[in-house]
Order: structure tokens, then C-alpha cells, then sequence
């Protein structure tokens, strides 16, 4: 019975000795792991947000969809390259009809005309460098056609690539727009 024992515990031994090489191991790279999770806890480098000036509009209503692009990098944005396309649900409403039909830039020293409007490169719109701390909005102005169904969502995502005077950059999205509900007058 002793040897039995001693023999089970030659044969345990090994096995044990891998298993607790493998849990330190697995204990050094988790904390290895968690490294780079606690750097994610701060601030993106750069960050698009929207808002709308009204949540609800009517058959032949504007709505202005507003993009503001926030520098939280201490380098300038040199360039943006942006995009809006329409939400999977709202292209599944042929009967919800609108186009956007304005573009306007906001910056610290007033507002300005967009350089252009649509779905692909709404980037060149930021305008030149945004400098550290300091962020850019564009508004779209989305108008719904008179002749438009109602009792509909319209809502948009946007992906975006921001480079850095630092040579650096970041891709981010896909970022939601908020909903506007076309509404029965």
C-alpha cells in the first residue's frame, strides 16, 4: 500500500508541477493581458458625436443633423475622411424619401458653407487643421420630401479615419446618428 502511494504520488508530481507552470504562466500573461485594457479607459484620440435639432418632423420638414468632430489628441487633425450612409431598417422604407440639401461648418470663427455634401468624403467639411482640445462641427440639413411616407425611423451611421501631425492616426465607427421620426401631419 506504501508503495502504491509513493508510486501514485512520483506519477502526481509532474503533472502537478506542469499544471502550477501553466497557472503562473497563465497569471503572468493575464497581467500582461490587462495592460493595454486600462490604457483603452482613456480618452480616443479623436471622437465624432451627433446630434439633431429635433427628434420628430413632417412630410416636407427639415431636420439639421449636426457632426462634431472633437481633437482629444495633443497633436493637430491634420485630415478626416468620413462617411454617412443610411441605417439597414431605413433603407428597408421605400416610401421614406429625403435628400440632404445644406452643409454648414462651425469653427471659432463663425460659420461657413461646406465644401460639398453626400455620403462619401464628408472629411474635406471639418476644414483645415483642428488643433488640440478643439473640435469642428458640420451640420447637414436633411429634408424630408413632401410627398414622403410617415411613421418612419431615418437614421444614419458614419465611419471615420483621422491622420495627426504626430504621423499617427485612428478609424473609428461605426458611430450612430440619432433617429428622426417622420411623423403623420
Amino acid at each position: 500500500m506504501l508503495a502504491a502511494c509513493l508510486a501514485s504520488r512520483a506519477m502526481r508530481s509532474p503533472l502537478l508541477r506542469r499544471t502550477g507552470l501553466t497557472a503562473v504562466l497563465a497569471l503572468v500573461l493575464a497581467l500582461f493581458g490587462l495592460a493595454p485594457a486600462a490604457s483603452a479607459a482613456e480618452a480616443a484620440p479623436a471622437e465624432l458625436t451627433f446630434t439633431t435639432d429635433s427628434a420628430t418632423t413632417t412630410p416636407g420638414g427639415t431636420v439639421n443633423l449636426s457632426m462634431t468632430l472633437t481633437n482629444h489628441h495633443t497633436y493637430d487633425v491634420w485630415f478626416v475622411y468620413q462617411t454617412i450612409d443610411p441605417t439597414w431598417l431605413t433603407t428597408q422604407r421605400p416610401d421614406l424619401k429625403y435628400s440632404f440639401t445644406g452643409c454648414s461648418l462651425a469653427t471659432a470663427a463663425g460659420s461657413t458653407p461646406c465644401s460639398g455634401t453626400g455620403p462619401a468624403d464628408l472629411g474635406t467639411n471639418y476644414g483645415a487643421t483642428v488643433p488640440p482640445g478643439q473640435s469642428r462641427t458640420v451640420t447637414l440639413t436633411l429634408q424630408v420630401a413632401a410627398d414622403s411616407g410617415c411613421n418612419g425611423n431615418i437614421g444614419f451611421y458614419s465611419y471615420f479615419y483621422a491622420e495627426f501631425s504626430d504621423s499617427t492616426n485612428i478609424s473609428g465607427g461605426p458611430v450612430h446618428t440619432p433617429e428622426t421620426r417622420v411623423l403623420c401631419a
